[in-house]
């Protein structure tokens, strides 16, 4: 599996877009719209990653909403593969299994679809999302498909905010990957 290079890792965090304040003062917001409407960037990404997840023998991806969506949809379309989307509570339509997690003040939910991995037994599943900060979702999401009779095999980031410790909470449940780190 080719690395890539660190003028490559330049190369995708210059496409994205720094907004300070943003949703609250204090916030250092990594905007990847600026990455998804550079096609070189994007593209360089989008075959890395299928590159990197094509000899993992992988059934489905599962991305986390929203922007794992526009990642993760992608990426199985490249790989041939289904899409299985893990969403906030009460946006699928039909039956659901939810997990719970812990936010600064209170709790949030996350839900996927109780038939999200079809008959296939011990599905293979790659968790993808834009980028990792505390982990609380990301590990909520990973024990969902666990929930499901699923494996996650691995959680893939676009960005790592590492000072954050977000993938401490996934080491019992997943392996990940994170393609760049902002340490």
């Amino acid at each position: 599996m080719k690395r890539l290079t660190n003028e490559q890792k330049s190369l995708l965090m210059e496409a994205i877009r720094d907004v300070p304040d943003f949703p609250k003062p204090g916030i250092l917001f990594k905007d990847i719209t600026t990455l998804l409407n550079n096609a070189e960037a994007y593209s360089l990404l989008m075959d890395h990653l299928a590159a990197r997840y094509g000899e993992y023998t992988l059934d489905y991806i599962a991305g986390i909403e929203s922007r794992g969506f526009i990642f993760g949809a992608a990426l199985a379309a490249k790989l041939g593969i289904g899409f299985v989307p893990v969403r906030k509570k009460g946006k699928l339509p039909s039956a659901t299994i939810a997990e719970k997690y812990a936010l600064e003040y209170g709790f949030d939910e996350v839900e996927i679809h109780i038939d999200a991995f079809g008959e296939k037994e011990n599905a293979r599943v790659l968790l993808i999302d834009d980028l990792i900060a505390t982990g609380g979702t990301a590990a909520a999401a990973a024990k969902l498909i666990r929930d499901a009779g699923a494996e996650c095999v691995e959680a893939c980031f676009v960005i790592d905010l590492a000072f954050l410790g977000g993938t401490k909470k996934l080491a019992d449940i997943a392996p990940h990957y994170s393609v760049l780190e902002v340490g």
